[in-house]
């Protein structure tokens, strides 16, 4: 989103949080050294071609230990669909994809170095708890929240540090609307006849949008037909700015819409 928004012009700073620090300081090497993480990414690939697979696992040994970004980066462009996951002490622990090598160091650091084109030097990289990051938020500000999804996930979920616990976010949220924050949520969803999670407090007058996000990957391999829904709220204030917007579709609050509906108009 961050990287969208840049490229589009559409803000003038940026701040990127997550409470994953290995992460964090993954993106801060892309964004203020790119040069540098690109080199090591590129050494890493080429030291892995005469055994891929045993090399994957003395990487992933070494950044359990360190938590160097070059190693963090190597591990996720070889992991199984790209996918974190973590044991019960907090150590990655997502096995190699050995069908593939992972990017090559070429298409890499192109790719890192047009990421550190658009955000060096306007944006701030930090790994706190979300509430820290909702308090430094003002009225100008534009926040996208995109936290771990509570039907699939529990308070051990592999996926993830740190769950987020569903009434400490409410409660979050309702703060924002009390300061008149802008905001917007990827939060919950639904998998054919199946509800992820609780839906966000009808108090907190938020806009739901459906977002059709096609098959899941697990629908896929299962052979079954299953359309995944994933569910984008919008604070009380966006809701209000955009509706004055011609060009973006007349929702009302509550109605439930999926994208690229006939009925939806959309430049």
């Amino acid at each position: 989103m961050t990287i969208a928004a840049a490229v589009n012009e559409l803000g003038e700073r940026y701040h990127i949080n997550d409470l994953n620090k290995p992460l964090m300081d993954l993106w801060r090497a892309i964004i203020e050294s790119p040069e540098e993480i690109a080199a090591q990414y590129a050494a890493l690939w080429r030291e892995q071609l005469r055994d891929p697979r045993a090399y994957y696992d003395t990487v992933r040994d070494d950044f359990n230990r360190t938590g160097r970004p070059d190693l963090f980066l190597y591990l996720l462009a070889r992991c199984v669909k790209g996918s974190v996951r973590y044991n019960s002490q907090g150590e990655f622990n997502q096995s190699p994809d050995n069908r593939r090598q992972g990017m090559r160091p070429e298409t890499m650091r192109l790719q890192i170095l047009g990421v550190s084109y658009y955000l060096k030097g306007k944006t701030m990289v930090t790994s706190l708890d979300y509430r820290d990051v909702l308090d430094r938020a003002r009225p100008d500000d534009l926040v996208y929240m995109d936290p771990p999804y509570q039907g699939v996930c529990g308070n051990r979920d592999s996926r993830y540090l740190q769950n987020v616990q569903f009434y400490e976010f409410a409660q979050a949220l309702e703060r924002l609307n009390r300061r008149h924050i802008r905001y917007l949520v990827s939060y919950d969803g639904r998998t054919g006849d199946k509800v992820h999670g609780e839906r966000l407090p009808d108090d907190l007058n938020l806009t739901l949008i459906e977002l059709h996000a096609g098959r899941s990957t697990q629908a896929t391999l299962l052979g079954r037909d299953d359309v995944t829904i994933e569910s984008l709220y919008l604070s009380p204030s966006l809701a209000d700015e955009l509706a004055h917007v011609p060009i973006v579709y007349r929702y009302t609050r509550g109605e439930q819409l999926c994208l690229m509906e006939g009925r939806a108009q959309w430049p």
